[in-house]
Order: C-alpha cells, then structure tokens, then sequence
C-alpha cells in the first residue's frame, strides 16, 4: 500500500482529519478486516469531526466568552430562582432562531454572566456566530473607534453576529454618545439577530438608566418587547463558594 504518497495527498487536499484517520487505521492489525465502505466511513467521520472542532474552536476564539461555561455543567440546585424547564428551553436555541431578546437580570455573584456565556458556548455549537461584550467597555469601545475610523465596522461587527452577549448593563447612565450608539446597534440586529443581556438591575429601572425618555422608548421597544426573561434571586454564589472554602 502507497502509505506515505497517499497521506501527502490527503494533507496537500486540507483533509488533515482524514489523513490522521488513515494512518491509524494503517498501523492498527484490526484495520485489515475492514471493507472497502467501513475504511471509507471511518476516514469521512474523522474528517468531519475535524472540521467541526476547529470550526467550534474558531467561533468560541471569535466570541471572547468571558466565563468557560457549558450548558451541561449549569446548577439548577442552588437557591437562585432559576427555572430548570425554561433555562433548557433556553439552551435548544429556538428563541434564537426566532430572533428574539433574552433578559438575565438579579443582584451581583448570582450567575448571570456565568449563564449567558453557556447559552453562547451552546450557539457556538450549534454553529452560530456568538461575540460577547460588557457594556462598560463596549461604549469606551465605541468612542475610541469613533476618532480612529473603526466605529463603522465596529457597529457592523456588533450588528452582524446571530448572538450578541450583552453583559453588565446598568452599571452607569448612559451618554449621549453611548444612547444613540446602542440604538444604531439594536436598530440593526431586530428581526434579524438576537441579544443577551444582563444586569442587576430589574428591566422596570433601565428606562432612567437610558436617561433620554424618546431614546429610552426606542431602545426598550427594541430590546425588552421580543424579549424571554430569567429573573433570579438569592445571595452572591461566590461568597458562598469562599465561605465553604
């Protein structure tokens, strides 16, 4: 057998995944029992799981999730209030493919940006482009890009994304610059995309965060009206942590 032309063909072609199949099959004894269609089968999956990785690994690095966090290790036990059949409904993506808004609110160390970035790892698996951000640095973001000519292409990144993780809303009131750039991004992602966000503060405050009444009005009506709501409640799970620690 033409081992080594046949592994520079499959790495010459990009088909890594497969080449790396064939040559373990090559050096595995049980290999010889193989037909034709199983080698062939076994080298298509490997070299499409490949690809799915390095896909997945390419939108997680792309998304700069905050937390490490996966839908299967969330703690449904702890006493926060969050619904276990909403949140897994939550995790399927359907509101996603709906283009609809998602609302985690609740006090400080409850889990909200730990939860939004596992709903993010979940739509990076689901091959969905996912670009999380805190608002804070977001709107500092956006006023430097404003003097060095990145703003346009930084509010089309912003617009663009299926999934835009808006995390710790409501820490300060907003400017009139970060009003009338937060209605340019929702304007361009309602109906098309969906957002998270995230804040300590309950949605009935955000319209003074906003300041603006008319921008405030445009803003919610675009955020709030499509949006799912996890409201959750209790102490800071990470002064519980440090207490048992």
């Amino acid at each position: 057998m033409l081992t080594h032309p046949t592994l520079d063909r499959l790495n010459a072609m990009g088909l890594t995944g497969m080449a790396k199949a064939f040559n373990e099959l090559v050096a595995n004894g049980e290999a010889e029992q193989l037909n034709h269609a199983e080698w062939l089968g076994l080298l298509i999956d490997r070299e499409w799981s490949s690809r799915h990785d390095r896909k997945l690994a390419a939108r997680l690095r792309f998304a700069k999730l905050r937390h490490q966090a996966a839908p299967e290790d969330v703690d449904y036990r702890s006493e926060r209030g969050l619904d276990r059949a909403l949140f897994l409904k939550l995790i399927a993506g359907d509101w996603i493919d709906a283009h609809d808004n998602l609302a985690i609110c609740g006090p400080s160390g409850v889990g909200k940006s730990w939860l939004a970035c596992a709903l993010g790892h979940k739509a990076c698996r689901d091959d969905r482009s996912v670009l999380y951000q805190r608002v804070p640095r977001l709107f500092a973001n956006l006023a430097l890009a404003r003097g060095d000519g990145r703003h346009a292409r930084l509010q089309r990144k912003l617009g663009s994304v299926q999934l835009l993780i808006l995390d710790d809303w409501g820490l300060e009131p907003l400017d009139d610059a970060a009003r009338h750039d937060l209605l340019e991004i929702l304007e361009d992602r309602y109906g098309r995309r969906s957002t998270i966000v995230t804040s300590q503060l309950p949605i009935s405050t955000w319209h003074e965060v906003i300041g603006n009444p008319t921008y405030a009005d445009a803003i919610l009506d675009r955020l709030v009206h499509n949006a799912h709501r996890v409201d959750l409640v209790g102490d800071s799970l990470r002064r519980k942590q440090t207490r048992k620690a």
